[in-house]
C-alpha cells in the first residue's frame, strides 16, 4: 500500500499564534468630520477597534500576561483575576483562551449585556459587582479575593501594573510616530486605566517635547462612558501622573454619544462611546489650530453596546 503523502504547501498561506495578530492597527483620516477645517488640519484616528480583542485593551492585556509569565509570577496553575470594565476583560479571556489559562473577572453588573456574552463565550468566569460602585467596587472585590487566596491567583492589576502603559509606550505611541511620520502635532486621549495615555505621550514627549498631549475625562462622577474614569471621584491609577498632560479637557456622556453616532453614519465607523468622546474633542481642539495634525483613538467596537438605547436616538 502506498505511504500517504504529505499534504501540499502553499506559499501563499502563513500562519501565526493569535496574539501576532495584536497592535499595528491602522490611522484613519477622519474625512467627513472634518470638512468644515482648514487645509492644513488633520484628524486621524487610531482604529484599535480592529484588534482581534476589538479593543485598544488587546496590547496591555497581552504584554500584562507575558510578563507575568516570563517573571514567573504568573504561573500556568493559577488563575488570573482582574477587575475590568469588560474590554481589558475580554482582552484577557480571549488570549487566556488561547494559551490555556482560566480567567475569573470582576466587573460591574451594568457592563453591556454583549461584554458578558463576549467573557463568557471565551470561557471567563464573570463576578458581576455593585453598578453603582464601579470599577473601584471590582478592584475591591478582587483585592478581597486575592487577600484570601494569594496562591490561587494572578493578579496583574491593570490600574497599577507599568507593563500596562509600556505596551502603548512600545507599540501604540511608536505606530502613530510612525503612521504619521513624525508629523503629529495633538495626542487626545480618554483617561481610564490611564494606560493609553500614559505610555502613547511618554513615547510622543521622548520624540518631540512640543507635541500637544490633552487628557480626557468624563465632565462628571455620573456618567455613561464606560471605561473612562472621573478622577476627582474615583480610585486613582497608580500608573497615572497628571502632570504629563499639557492640557485636561471633559466631554459629556451626551456628546459623546452624539459622535458615536456620527462616526457610524458619516464615516463608517462602528465604535462605542469612549471613541466618540475621543474624536469629539479631538475636533475640539482641531477646530483652535490653524495648522496640525491631530490624532486620537477610536478605543472598541460599537458591537458591545448595540442595546444601548442612543443608538435608535437621532
Amino acid at each position: 500500500m502506498r505511504a500517504a503523502s504529505a499534504p501540499p504547501t502553499n506559499p501563499a498561506v502563513s500562519s501565526a499564534p493569535l496574539v501576532d495578530a495584536i497592535g499595528q492597527t491602522p490611522l484613519l483620516r477622519l474625512d467627513a468630520l472634518t470638512a468644515d477645517l482648514p487645509d492644513a488640519v488633520t484628524v486621524c484616528a487610531k482604529a484599535e477597534h480592529l484588534n482581534p480583542g476589538g479593543s485598544v485593551k488587546d496590547r496591555p492585556a497581552l504584554r500584562m500576561i507575558e510578563a507575568g509569565l516570563d517573571a514567573g509570577t504568573f504561573l500556568p496553575t493559577q488563575t488570573l483575576i482582574d477587575a475590568t470594565s469588560g474590554n481589558t476583560g475580554i482582552a484577557y479571556a480571549m488570549i487566556g483562551a488561547a494559551k490555556g489559562l482560566d480567567v475569573t473577572l470582576a466587573l460591574p453588573e451594568n457592563a453591556s449585556a454583549e461584554r458578558k456574552k463576549v467573557l463568557r463565550a471565551y470561557g471567563a468566569e464573570l463576578l458581576l459587582t455593585d453598578p453603582m460602585a464601579g470599577t473601584d467596587g471590582a478592584q475591591r472585590r478582587v483585592k478581597e479575593i486575592v487577600d484570601a487566596h494569594p496562591d490561587r491567583y494572578f493578579y496583574p492589576d491593570q490600574y497599577n501594573n507599568d507593563a500596562n502603559w509600556r505596551a502603548h509606550h512600545d507599540g501604540t505611541g511608536t505606530e502613530i510616530l510612525e503612521q504619521t511620520d513624525g508629523s503629529v502635532s495633538h495626542f487626545v486621549a480618554g483617561l481610564g486605566t490611564t494606560g493609553t495615555f500614559t505610555g502613547v505621550t511618554r513615547r510622543l514627549k521622548a520624540h518631540d517635547t512640543s507635541i500637544q498631549c490633552v487628557a480626557l475625562q468624563p465632565g462628571t462622577a455620573m456618567h455613561a462612558l464606560e471605561g473612562l474614569k472621573h478622577m476627582e471621584t474615583a480610585i486613582v491609577p497608580g500608573i497615572y501622573e497628571p502632570d504629563l498632560a499639557d492640557a485636561h479637557r471633559t466631554c459629556t456622556t451626551e456628546a459623546a454619544v452624539d459622535m458615536t453616532r456620527r462616526l457610524a453614519r458619516e464615516e463608517g465607523l462602528l465604535v462605542g462611546p469612549s471613541a466618540g468622546a475621543n474624536v469629539a474633542t479631538a475636533l475640539d481642539v482641531a477646530r483652535s489650530l490653524d495648522a496640525g495634525t491631530v490624532v486620537t483613538i477610536l478605543c472598541d467596537t460599537g458591537t458591545r453596546y448595540l442595546s444601548d438605547d442612543f443608538w435608535n436616538e437621532e
